[in-house]
């Protein structure tokens, strides 16, 4: 097809890249784009400088006095900038983002323009929230909603398109009250954290005013040429390729992961870091992915609620700077069948304001008691609320790698490693153990090499829960997800159980028991109850799917059926004084339409690019074929001369005939799932529609290997991965 072809040239012309301007370090540029606390000091008033210091830690609000001396030094700094307007920058329910634009520009009595920016438009807005998905807590009808600003995320300045603009990181909540967003419920999850872990710290007379948790996020992202994409309406409708043929080669060499990156993908990795930078994004790692055309940014750990609020500002300056340099930046968590997908994971622990990392082991960790009651309490919450922790990571577009030797399984485990697994069995059987870790050197037998050191335990790659030093993480969320709700599941796990253990403990000391003999036994009890969780093996391999099941460890495959647990009492429960009965249901609500929502969509795509281009080509195809084997027979040539041209007519007429029938049984049950509603509506779509889906392209995919590639119309595998 000639829009593919010329495609393919655009390609080759876009070959010479132009170095970033970076003429001076990172950390020259760091954060120049964000009105952060460093800025603050310096245009601030003691009084309104402390107020926000206040603000942060969780010791006051910001009062109306100081609001309005912030908003004039905020507006300022922003018209330096360039700044016309300003937004509150929120995050709803679609687990995007959201904005307003509101210009500066006012008028006064004698009609004269003057720039305006007051404290309560500062610290609050008021966006129409009945467009937003709700889940049922509001009708149409019922637009009021409100944001209000965050404190904890600074406000910075976004530059697209040639317009500049000042975003306030916000909250979002409607004229009731009702959380519409997911950073309310991160925020209590937080101040519930702080307060379970102020308690333990100080039965162990640790000095600290403030606890968090922390987030580290590798964001997994494919990149290929806008020009390829252009023409994948699937790609640019549902992020991921609907049909698709294998390419002849794919990542079987395994020689892409940790390569040499290629010249177009690092001058976009530098434009992107760059501009990260700028907004005050602590990048830190680049490196190329295991499958062709895919690759990995890492930033440094942040308080969970800026991390996420980064991240999703991070995968906007990606998707925006690739557009500039004709390249497309894919966070779908599988955009191409057959070779890895995307994902996005979560690295978390929890830290004090002193700096102390509450999961770091020590080189004593079985007799460091805080250390173990925090792991004990973590492996305790996950083991009572793997089924919701499954549920915080599901879709439709994770649905797509979860459980394939790429991802880790849908069945949620814990991997502590070898030594602290020993450790445990101990702490179980015999009590606490003053032992020093085990950690050690390695001597390859060259002696120019330093000694390199050697951590306690290997790496399971395999576990979607893993220890890894001093922090865990979670690998099973999606690369296009926000991370809010599975921090929020998290912090709220651990802080249930790690507060049922400390009454424990308190009630253990007011019995005249001393603090190792109050924390042992509880410590004992909770291990053993939740054993079934540890697991320390492979997880991709059949056997661990029987032995889970004989633990009673839930296996969801489908998210659809993961989405049922946020209906459970248990979750009720764990959400308390976080989401009310209401709020969560209206989350279990969004996720299942969002979930068949996207599957219409996707089908949608199947029907219109197998009848309006695939089938057309086919066509062609098939009366080239035809032609060719009826002029053979016309010029005296036998049957027996052709008999494999006829085949592959046949062959062809075959399959096309197979798609029509499988595209008209593939309306029809769409047709009818959306006839349905809520969870029979998701589950129809996930079993009958998915598998007439998966018979329409293994037909269509066939017959893109057998077709004139110059008559097939879309962009092939091997041409979308490898062609920068």
């Amino acid at each position: 097809m000639k829009g593919r072809f010329h495609a393919l040239a655009e390609v080759d012309k876009r070959s010479k890249v132009y170095p970033v301007s970076q003429e001076n370090p990172h950390s020259t540029h760091f954060a120049e784009d964000v009105f952060n606390l460093s800025t603050m000091e310096k245009v601030l008033p003691k009084e309104a400088y402390h107020n926000v210091l206040k603000a942060i830690g969780g010791k006051g609000k910001i009062t109306p006095k100081n609001a309005e001396v912030i908003a004039v030094a905020l507006k300022e700094w922003a018209m330096n900038k360039g700044a016309t307007h300003f937004s509150h920058w929120f995050q709803p329910l679609t687990g995007l983002y959201a904005e307003k634009h509101d210009a500066f520009i006012d008028w006064d009595d004698h009609d004269r323009v003057i720039e305006k920016f007051s404290g309560k438009q500062l610290v609050q807005g008021e966006p129409d929230a009945s467009s937003f998905p709700s889940g049922g807590l509001r009708s149409t009808w019922e637009a009021r909603g409100y944001t209000g600003w965050d404190p904890a995320s600074p406000p910075f300045i976004w530059k697209a398109g040639g317009g500049i603009t000042l975003c306030i990181p916000s909250v979002f909540f409607s004229w009731t009250g009702q959380v519409l967003d997911t950073k309310i419920p991160l925020l209590r999850s937080d101040e519930k954290i702080n307060h379970t872990l102020q308690r333990l710290l100080k039965l162990f007379k640790i000095p600290a005013e403030h606890v968090y948790s922390t987030l580290g996020l590798e964001q997994e992202y494919f990149v290929i040429d806008r020009a390829l994409k252009d023409l994948r309406p699937d790609l640019s409708l549902a992020g991921r390729t609907v049909f698709g043929a294998p390419s002849p080669k794919g990542q079987e060499l395994q020689d892409h992961y940790f390569g040499a990156v290629k010249t177009r993908v690092m001058n976009f990795m530098s434009a992107f870091e760059t501009e990260a930078i700028k907004l005050g994004i602590p990048i830190k790692t680049r490196h190329n992915e295991v499958a062709p055309a895919q690759h990995e940014v890492a930033p440094v750990f942040e308080r969970a609620s800026r991390a996420i609020d980064h991240n999703i500002l991070l995968m906007e300056v990606m998707r925006k700077v690739a557009a500039e340099k004709h390249l497309a930046c894919l966070l779908h968590e599988k955009p191409f069948q057959g070779i890895n997908g995307s994902g996005k994971h979560m690295n978390w622990s929890l830290s004090t304001d002193t700096g102390l990392n509450l999961l770091d082991p020590t080189d004593t960790p079985g007799s460091h008691l805080p250390f173990l009651l925090i792991l004990t309490a973590i492996l305790d919450g996950v083991h009572r609320h793997a089924a919701l922790l499954r549920a915080s990571i599901a879709s439709l577009s994770n649905d797509c790698r979860l459980g394939g030797h790429e991802a880790p399984p849908a069945i949620i485990s814990v991997y502590l490693g070898h030594e602290l697994e020993e450790l445990l069995e101990s702490i179980e059987k015999s009590g606490l153990n003053a032992a020093k870790s085990s950690k050690g050197s390695y001597d390859l037998k060259l002696i120019h090499l330093p000694n390199l050191s050697k951590d306690t335990t290997d790496r399971n790659r395999t576990s979607p829960f893993a220890f890894t030093g001093n922090k865990f993480e979670f690998r099973a969320l999606g690369s296009s997800a926000s991370p809010a709700f599975s921090a929020t599941v998290l912090n709220l796990a651990l802080s249930e159980s790690l507060s049922e253990m400390l009454d424990q403990i308190e009630k253990g000391l007011k019995g005249k028991k001393s603090l190792v003999e109050a924390v042992l036994p509880v410590l004992q009890s909770i291990l053993k109850r939740s054993k079934a969780i540890r697991f320390a093996g492979d997880n991709y391999s059949q056997a661990w799917v029987k032995e889970a099941k004989k633990r009673g460890i839930p296996n969801i495959a489908k998210s659809i059926d993961a989405f049922e647990a946020m209906d459970e009492p248990s979750t009720q429960k764990l959400f308390n004084d976080v989401l009310t009965k209401e709020e969560l249901n209206a989350r279990f609500e969004v996720m299942e339409d969002t979930y068949s929502q996207s599957f219409n969509i996707e089908v949608n795509l199947m029907l219109d690019l197998f009848h309006t281009q695939i089938l057309p080509a086919c066509v062609r195809f098939q009366k080239t074929l035809a032609e060719s084997v009826e002029a053979c027979l016309n010029s005296g040539l036998k049957k027996a001369g052709v008999k494999h041209q006829i085949k592959r007519l046949e062959e062809v007429a075959s399959l096309i005939e197979q798609g029509l029938e499988k595209a008209e049984e593939l309306l029809n049950l769409r047709d009818k799932a959306m006839t349905l509603s809520g969870i029979k509506r998701g589950r129809m779509f996930s079993t009958k529609v998915m598998d007439k889906a998966d018979d329409l392209r293994a037909v269509v995919d066939t017959l893109e290997t057998l077709v004139d590639d110059d008559l097939w119309p879309l962009p092939k595998y091997r041409e979308l991965l490898f062609s920068l």
